[in-house]
């Protein structure tokens, strides 16, 4: 009994001793600084990048239903402006991070901006050709740019300050990207969208066929695009007139992101950065195959890239096809249905930032387990419920999507030092997801339905519930595993 007393004794007090270090280390953590002093002025000059491609990504997304109806192509077809948009960062991302590791982040960031204004540019032949394939070519040399701003600033942020803030840090940064977002799809929806002749053309057969009314969104959507076709033939010289409008449209928003980013290139040129690449290691061949070893080696690293392709694809096609799945199945116009894609990155911005404060108290990989479950729910919704209760569930995935980029991102690079630059490059990469899955969805909803009689454009988001799968696998392994 004295024994087995004082085992109890021991036991107990070695819990309490655990508890009382836990205690003391979350103490310490609270008193370091999310920024470091010294860092603060970098930290809002390297924020400032993040709403650009938040910009890019969301004034692009609605060019697939526009491009789709301008130039008469399938809904695959019109997919490729997904395609070549995220290819860039499957082309650009690994010679970003060897030009960063073998020069600096100031150099990436100064050619990211080159080429984002470059791509933004090209946009002005592509309309006057009136060439969808030169789209398609400008949006992949923008997005080269983007892998190369993407490369840099998120290890550069990760790396102003201390590792044990880290994660918390990107969010921070991260949270400045969904204002780019906020802001892009505004002036798709009342810019572009609003401003398209095409779009008049079909509001105009709506007001011409009454008995519209009483037919299904997806079958109104059929007879538009039928009425729009046998347009084209009937008076090829007016429809090309409109196709040229609509083209000069598009391009407005992307010549005025070139002349912002060129400001922002002549402002990153004359200001100082501090470096926080050590360049200890020369970047040799051998040490290249070095890092890429040790990069492999890592499980936690590899199965984050895995996991950042996959929200990459769910992320895009949720933010894509929400104006399809608004027009097909609920019957909403182009510019209404993208009036709810603003929502949906509404609830983002607010979440992201609710998620920031809730990494205070709830660790990153436990956190990204529970969106991603939450995500699959909502994803269930936005299939079976249909109309506008499955459109709400569609909106509702963006609050959980808010934390998952940057907290995959932290948790992969995590103690990666050096490596970092490299191995960011491997998540910049994962990006290409967002180019190959698009199209999948988009030939799902071009196909016939799937699951019973619920419209093809429904069925097909049983995609990014399946990314969110993969999603929530990897926030249980990092919480239970790698203990992040």
């Amino acid at each position: 009994m004295l024994m087995l007393s004082a085992s109890i004794k021991h036991s107990s007090f070695q819990s309490e001793s655990v508890e009382n270090n836990n205690n003391r280390q979350e103490s310490a953590m609270s008193k370091i600084p999310v920024v470091a002093k010294e860092m603060i002025v970098p930290f809002i000059l390297v924020a400032m990048l993040f709403p650009l491609w938040g910009f890019a990504n969301d004034v692009t997304n609605p060019l697939v239903k526009a491009f789709k109806d301008i130039f008469l192509i399938t809904n695959a077809q019109s997919s490729l402006v997904q395609f070549a948009f995220y290819l860039g960062y499957g082309i650009m991302a690994l010679p970003a991070a060897i030009f960063i590791r073998k020069y600096s982040y100031k150099s990436g960031i100064l050619l990211g901006l080159a080429l984002y204004a470059l791509g933004a540019l090209l946009f002005i032949p592509a309309s006057v050709q009136q060439e969808f394939n030169y789209f398609l070519a400008a949006l992949c040399i923008l997005t080269c740019g983007l892998a190369l701003l993407e490369t840099t600033a998120n290890p550069y942020v990760l790396s102003m300050g201390d590792p044990a803030t880290a994660t918390k840090r990107l969010n921070l940064a991260q949270a400045f990207n969904p204002i780019g977002s906020l802001t892009g799809m505004f002036v798709a929806s009342t810019v572009i969208l609003n401003k398209l002749q095409v779009e008049e053309f079909r509001a105009a057969e709506r007001a011409a066929h009454p008995e519209y009314a009483e037919m299904l969104p997806s079958v109104i959507d059929g007879k538009l695009t039928t009425a729009l076709s046998e347009f084209a033939v009937n008076q090829p010289i007016a429809h090309q007139a409109m196709q040229a409008a609509d083209l000069i449209t598009v391009r407005g928003p992307y010549i005025a992101i070139a002349a912002v980013v060129g400001l922002l290139f002549l402002l990153f040129l004359f200001v100082k950065l501090p470096s926080t690449i050590s360049h200890n290691s020369p970047l040799t061949l051998k040490e290249l195959g070095a890092t890429f070893r040790r990069l492999f080696a890592n499980g936690r690293y590899i199965e984050g890239v895995v996991a950042q392709a996959f929200y990459v694809g769910a992320q895009i096609m949720c933010w894509t096809f929400i104006i399809h799945y608004g027009m097909t199945a609920v019957g909403l116009t182009a510019s209404q249905a993208q009036g709810y894609n603003i929502v949906a990155m509404s609830l983002f911005l607010i979440s992201r930032f609710v998620c920031t404060f809730l990494l205070g108290f709830i660790r990153p990989g436990h956190l990204l387990m529970l969106l991603a479950l939450a995500g699959i729910a909502l994803a269930l919704g936005t299939i079976f419920l249909g109309g506008m209760l499955g459109l709400y569930c569609l909106i509702g995935i963006s609050a959980c999507m808010s934390l998952m980029f940057p907290t995959i991102y932290g948790i992969a690079l995590k103690d990666l030092g050096d490596d970092a630059s490299l191995g960011s490059a491997g998540l910049v990469m994962a990006i290409v997801g967002g180019a190959l899955m698009p199209p999948l969805q988009a030939s799902m909803i071009d196909a016939a339905p799937i699951i019973g009689a619920i419209p093809s454009v429904r069925t097909s988001f049983i995609l990014p519930l399946l990314c969110f799968v993969v999603i929530a696998i990897y926030g249980y392994r990092a919480h239970h595993t790698y203990k992040a």
